[in-house]
């Protein structure tokens, strides 16, 4: 099991830095109370339950003290579990700026009645044994919502591609358009082979229609510029923080052309890195 610790400054991202690391599929566990490390450990590696990649959010919310912190990971290191811990910091100024724009309270000033300013200081202090232990240590300060997200894919992934999941779906118009689609493909421009007796109740699964499909040069110049468009726009997607992009293939009733660029174009986005499934919604669909 690959634990991470995910701790720092109340404001300075750790909300966001979870939402990543689920996308790249940590199962993650906020606010857990300190004393509860030890229960949580032996629950991710049992049997069935077992889990592969676990990041557990540890702060002042579940550790008022300094020597809460110390006695859970003390806690870690008796059973000998190997973790990392991803550390987020901000310059006061910000974290102080965060809370005026989100009229949220600090945890510590909350419960002892004190300023913002005071509260990061105790704050600092209670996080210190983290700290000094962190393997990864971000400073959010300047980072925006897609460059922080960047950031910590590209920690624990190796490559922010692999963060953006890509979902290739082929359609027929006639049955509406995929509601979850980014990215609308129309590809009815070209021949069609349902006029085609003996391919009319094949799919594009089939390899008799996938070559007719694809004998015609405007089939071939077709596929060539969307594969160009799709290599310029999807790194834009990734820089600007999506997840989950869909992209729709449609011809006229999703059985024929459609399911033929489908298949092509979901094995041009695995060729240039990203992590693909390729789904076919009409392919079985009665007309």
């Amino acid at each position: 099991m690959d634990l991470l610790i995910v701790t720092g400054l109340s404001g300075a991202g750790k909300s966001l830095a979870v939402n990543a690391l689920e996308d790249i599929g940590f199962f993650c566990i906020d606010n857990i109370p300190a004393g509860l490390m030890p229960r949580l450990v032996d629950f991710a590696l049992q049997g069935e339950n077992q889990l592969e990649k676990v990041a557990v959010v540890l702060d002042i919310r579940g550790a008022r003290s300094t020597r809460e912190m110390e006695e859970a990971l003390a806690s870690l290191d008796e059973k000998r579990v190997d973790y990392e811990i991803l550390f987020l910091d901000a310059t006061d100024d910000v974290l102080e700026r965060r809370y005026k724009e989100t009229r949220r309270r600090h945890p510590i000033s909350l419960s002892k009645g004190i300023s913002v300013s005071e509260a990061l200081t105790r704050e600092r202090q209670i996080l210190r044994p983290l700290f000094e232990r962190a393997n990864y240590i971000v400073d959010t300060s300047l980072l925006s919502t897609a460059q922080h997200k960047e950031r910590i894919c590209s920690l624990f992934l190796g490559g922010e591609r692999e963060a953006m999941g890509v979902s290739v779906v082929s359609f027929g118009f006639k049955f509406g358009l995929p509601k979850e689609a980014d990215i609308a493909f129309d590809v009815r421009c070209l021949p069609n082979p349902f006029y085609v007796p003996q391919l009319k109740e094949k799919t594009g699964l089939d390899q008799e229609v996938f070559d007719y499909v694809m004998q015609f040069e405007e089939s071939k110049q077709l596929l060539q510029r969307l594969q160009a468009l799709l290599e310029y726009s999807l790194p834009l997607y990734v820089k600007e923080g999506k997840s989950q992009l869909t992209i729709a293939v449609g011809c006229t009733g999703g059985k024929h052309r459609s399911i033929t660029f489908a298949r092509l174009l979901g094995e041009y986005c695995q060729k240039l890195g990203y992590r693909c499934s390729v789904q076919h919604r009409d392919a079985c669909r009665i007309s």
